[in-house]
């Protein structure tokens, strides 16, 4: 059977591109003879939050109406992650970081082999522990518990290693019609935007097998 592609275009302060994962693994075991090199790509869903990051209750009550509509989405987004085992504790998070570092750690960690214990790193720190996921000391953290080298993450985030080819990659997506996230792009020929049941994400790994299937 040949190997697919399967880029997933993701924000790491994304609730939904948490649940997005866990549908996949899910739609995954479904197939488990499928090959697929999945490559975790950067998003921003909001590029204007400054380096360090913004008091989140403040930035989500005016960015959605008001604290009761973030209390109506957040019990919203409780249910639906309850569903694929993830406990949101949004009452954790007291900021909203800028996510561009966390996107730079992905990046490397593709080249280290850990790019999805990365991911599901972040996801859960930032989601379930209330972590902070944008400052070097903590990422370095986050990378040396996935088998990298702390130490040199942390230098390498000191500085701009690494952050135009991010911001890049951001505009990029937006140009290829991205709007929200997450979105799933199998082998380079069709997308999948937002958290699907495990069922469509099952029948677009088939539909990218027969495709690709076609063309070998």
């Amino acid at each position: 059977m040949a190997t697919i592609t399967l880029d997933i275009i993701s924000d790491t302060i994304c609730p939904w591109c948490y649940i997005g994962k866990r549908r996949l693994e899910r739609a995954l075991a479904m197939r488990p003879d499928a090959k697929l090199d999945i490559r975790w790509r950067p998003y921003q869903l909001d590029p204007t939050i400054p380096p360090g990051g913004v008091a989140r209750a403040e930035y989500l009550a005016a960015k959605f109406g008001g604290a009761q509509r973030v209390a109506e989405i957040h019990d919203r987004l409780r249910a639906a992650a309850a569903q694929d085992g993830i406990d949101f504790a949004f009452d954790r998070i007291t900021r909203t970081p800028n996510t561009i570092n966390s996107h730079r750690l992905i990046r490397w960690a593709g080249t280290a082999g850990c790019q999805e214990a990365v991911v599901e790193r972040l996801f859960r720190s930032y989601f379930v522990e209330g972590g902070d996921i944008e400052t070097p000391t903590s990422l370095a953290g986050i990378a040396r518990d996935c088998g990298m080298d702390g130490d040199l993450v942390a230098e390498l985030l000191a500085g701009d290693a690494d952050i135009e080819l991010v911001e890049r990659e951001v505009v990029t997506a937006r140009k290829i019609g991205v709007t929200g996230v997450p979105c799933f792009i199998f082998a380079d020929r069709f997308g999948v935007m937002g958290a699907h049941p495990p069922e469509v994400l099952v029948e677009s790994i088939d539909r990218a097998l027969r495709e690709q299937a076609r063309v070998a």
